[in-house]
């Protein structure tokens, strides 16, 4: 379905494959007048990597908005930004090869993408992922994505689906005073998160993906917000 809106549209999109690759699945959100996600749509896309998804929701926004108002796309990754907006030309002209000779990657996809971004005004805006003040547009496409990544089903506001839920990567804001330190934990453990090395299981069952940030638990590493007062 075509979402037709005002006179400029706001929008975001990011892509999640938990193993990269692994699970994967896209994610898109549209603006109201306030900024506030008012229409979205996600979907899964089986075994996939990070770059196919990224892709895969750059053109699934750009499909469902009117090409005849102007939009402006709120994403995390550059690879997908760099693709549209830098090397696409070149590959264009080069006959989808790389400045290598080399088959252009995920070809399909940026070739589709090239044909909807033709004869419309995209402007694309590179947002950092995972802030706590980040871009709540992308938090959501964000949130989005990895949610279908996950539980490999569509979802969006034409099916009346909640919001998804907050992502284990987006630290949490304090609420201690100003100056004031964190308690220490017992168990002598620290509290600190890292980027897993390797894909693995959380205790709560969930899985976590290569380069996700984890936290040690009672039981291993999983999900920060996992962590109990013993970790």
């Amino acid at each position: 379905m075509i979402v037709r809106m005002r006179e400029r549209v706001v929008a975001a999109c990011d892509g999640a494959s938990k193993g990269n690759p692994g699970p994967a699945g896209w994610a898109w959100v549209v603006a109201d007048d306030a900024e506030a996600p008012a229409r979205w749509e996600a979907g899964p896309l089986g075994r996939a990597t990070n770059n196919v998804a990224e892709l895969t929701a750059l053109e699934r926004l750009l499909a469902a908005t009117d090409p005849a108002v102007p939009l402006e796309v709120r994403m995390d990754s550059q690879y997908a930004m760099k693709a549209v907006t830098t090397w696409l030309p070149g590959w264009k002209r080069n006959g989808w090869k790389t400045s290598g000779g080399k088959p252009v990657a995920n070809q399909e996809l940026v070739v589709r993408i090239d044909e909807l971004l033709d004869g419309r005004s995209v402007d694309f805006r590179y947002v950092p992922a995972h802030q706590v003040d980040g871009d709540p547009l992308n938090d959501f496409a964000d949130r989005a994505a990895s949610q279908a990544a996950t539980v490999q089903e569509t979802a969006g506001s034409a099916h009346g689906s909640p919001a998804p839920p907050p992502s284990p990567d987006t630290p949490k804001r304090s609420t201690r005073p100003s100056g004031s330190k964190a308690p220490r934990k017992s168990g002598g453990s620290s509290s600190r998160t890292i980027k897993a090395k390797f894909a693995g299981r959380c205790v709560c069952g969930r899985p976590y993906a290569a380069g996700e940030q984890i936290a040690k638990n009672p039981q291993g590493w999983g999900h920060p917000e996992c962590r109990t007062t013993d970790a």
